[in-house]
């Protein structure tokens, strides 16, 4: 019986480290520069107001032809202060590109992150965003 409990200790002590890590992880927090998949738009987030909230700014267009249209929006507010709607995920009115949308943002990872927006609840896009170091 010893045997069983000396081996069972160290798995679960190695366990417990994997389930702190992800958790750690998963608690990097949004604060940061975020690229979309596009990879041709990055977006500045962070928390705001009362520390739970979401805010996020445009920060940079590539030099994509298309972008040139977007260039008013640079360093502009995307986000004002989202609301949390569950564990990393915020639900809110947002600004992008000029189109106000409704959306959710959900961050799934340290590096990993989506956004789901409708303009009049009709057209409806998702983007996935990567955390740029």
């Amino acid at each position: 019986m010893g045997k069983k409990l000396g081996f069972a200790a160290p798995l679960l002590a190695a366990s417990l480290m994997m389930v702190g890590a992800s958790a750690g992880a998963a608690q990097a927090g949004p604060d940061g520069v975020w690229e979309l998949d596009s990879h041709d738009t990055r977006i500045q987030l962070a928390l705001c107001g009362d520390g739970t909230q979401l805010c996020g700014t445009l920060v940079w267009l590539s030099d994509v032809d298309y972008n040139k249209q977007y260039q008013p929006y640079l360093n502009k507010p995307v986000a004002e202060a989202i609301a949390p709607s569950g564990p990393n995920r915020w639900k809110g009115a947002m600004v992008l590109f000029g189109q106000k949308i409704s959306g959710t943002i959900t961050q799934q990872s340290a590096t990993q992150m989506s956004l789901q927006g409708c303009v009049l609840m009709v057209l409806c896009k998702s983007y996935q965003m990567t955390r740029v170091e």
